[in-house]
């Protein structure tokens, strides 16, 4: 067997694990939003969550908060398809990506502010993930 059909053979399960990351990821992300959005309009009817019987019900038959539980729901799915395949001490570090990946919903669908100081940490966060993936390439 020669050594450039070993190193395809890795690659595309390394590039499955990858895409099953993201799909996890974006569904996580688009789910928080969706969980965020839902509580603001919750908030403003009945008040900040609490454990109160009509802000748990307002809170849990709104359908963006039932959306935003399905689609995290969905992404726990994938993150099983991830961890299957990888060592959970990879895998873990990789989701950090959510708080890069959640800034550009934040400011474009929830209008927060996105700070220096945010960038800069999701800057940190890249390169600590890239850090990671390469230092387990390197070792394997």
């Amino acid at each position: 067997m020669s050594q450039s059909h070993v190193s395809q053979k890795g690659l595309v399960p390394m590039l499955l694990v990858f895409l099953m990351l993201l799909t996890a990821s974006t569904l996580t992300v688009i789910g928080e939003v969706l969980l965020k959005l839902g509580v603001n309009v919750v908030s403003e009817q009945v008040g900040a969550f609490s454990l109160a019987p009509e802000v748990l019900w307002a809170t849990f038959t709104d359908w963006r908060v039932i959306s935003g539980f399905a689609l995290i729901f969905g992404g726990a799915i994938f993150w099983l398809g991830v961890i299957s395949r990888v060592n959970l001490s990879f895998a873990y570090p990789l989701l950090a990506l959510n708080y890069v990946l959640v800034l550009v919903p934040s400011r474009l669908v929830l209008n927060e502010m996105i700070t220096p100081t945010k960038i800069i940490g999701a800057v940190i966060v890249v390169i600590g993930v890239i850090v990671i993936t390469w230092g387990a390439a390197n070792q394997g």
